[in-house]
């Protein structure tokens, strides 16, 4: 389901080359239905730990309670609002993150089977994992840790970080597995995509059609789009240009090229209009970025 424009939001992450970042709310002497997390969508993932009172919190329009202790997963793109169940101190933490964060795993065949169905949007774990699988309630302790993390800030916390979260959705990915580990028919597919896929991960300087890709993988233009879908939980265009500002990321904090010569090796011939994609998908100008990475 695709919401207003009007209400994503660009999370500013922390760190760029680690897209995520931790926000600890605190809503000192809340009222009862007072707002307390206002109603926003965006295309990364979130998980949210009751520290402090009771909320009840709409995922998808779906309301679902939760007190200390209790875990919500907010899918990538999932709308989202709470609001204050009683009166007193309110407080959670908000775990935020990309998929982009393991885009390095791609080759690893049960990442791909179990964790890539889920940061894809192929599937989507429940919003109160423990509520439907109680054994789920083990698990976050994984949290907790990414929390202590957060806070000391060790050295390589990123890395750790970045672990902790694998972990945690591999975890869940056991107890909820993903169903095309028994559908065949998915299982060719994406074999079929697969060097599609590759192609437009490793060659984003070059312009493909929607109709040279279908042709690509012997489809017609109806069932590609579909499937690729169906696949990658994005439109053809959406997942090209997501691979093109990926790349535009590593070379902004990787190289010394300019912007003009990063906006031509991702295919974008024209700089303002690369500008523009960049801060759609990443939350910031490529000067802003840029800037942050030298400060």
């Amino acid at each position: 389901m695709t919401y207003p424009k009007e209400l994503k939001e660009y999370p500013q992450l922390e760190e760029n080359t680690y897209p995520f970042r931790l926000f600890f709310n605190h809503c000192p002497d809340a009222k009862p239905e007072q707002n307390i997390l206002f109603l926003h969508w965006h295309e990364h993932f979130e998980i949210i730990i009751m520290r402090e009172g009771r909320a009840i919190f709409h995922v998808d329009s779906k309301p679902y309670e939760a007190g200390p202790g209790d875990v919500l997963m907010v899918p990538s793109g999932g709308l989202h609002v709470g609001y204050s169940l009683q009166r007193g101190d309110i407080s959670y933490v908000s775990i935020v993150f990309h998929a982009s964060l393991f885009k390095d795993l791609s080759q690893d065949t049960q990442h791909e089977l179990f964790v890539a169905p889920y940061l894809s949007n192929l599937y989507q774990f429940p919003v109160n994992p423990a509520r439907q699988n109680p054994v789920c309630a083990d698990y976050y302790h994984v949290l907790e840790r990414i929390i202590d993390e957060a806070e000391a800030k060790e050295p390589a916390y990123q890395l750790v970080i970045k672990n902790l979260l694998h972990l945690y959705f591999t975890l869940l990915s056991r107890t909820f597995p993903p169903r095309q580990m028994n559908d065949r028919g998915h299982s060719i597919n994406r074999e079929r995509f697969k060097p599609l896929l590759a192609l437009l991960e490793s060659h984003v300087d070059q312009q493909m059609t929607l109709e040279s890709a279908a042709r690509f993988v012997n489809l017609n233009l109806f069932h590609f789009c579909k499937t690729f879908k169906k696949l990658t939980g994005r439109t053809f265009v959406d997942y090209v240009n997501q691979c093109r500002m990926n790349e535009a990321q590593r070379l902004l904090l990787e190289t010394g090229l300019s912007i003009t010569e990063i906006s031509g090796r991702v295919g974008c011939d024209n700089p303002n209009y690369f500008t523009k994609l960049y801060k759609q998908y990443k939350g910031q100008t490529p000067s802003q970025a840029r800037k942050k990475q030298h400060r």
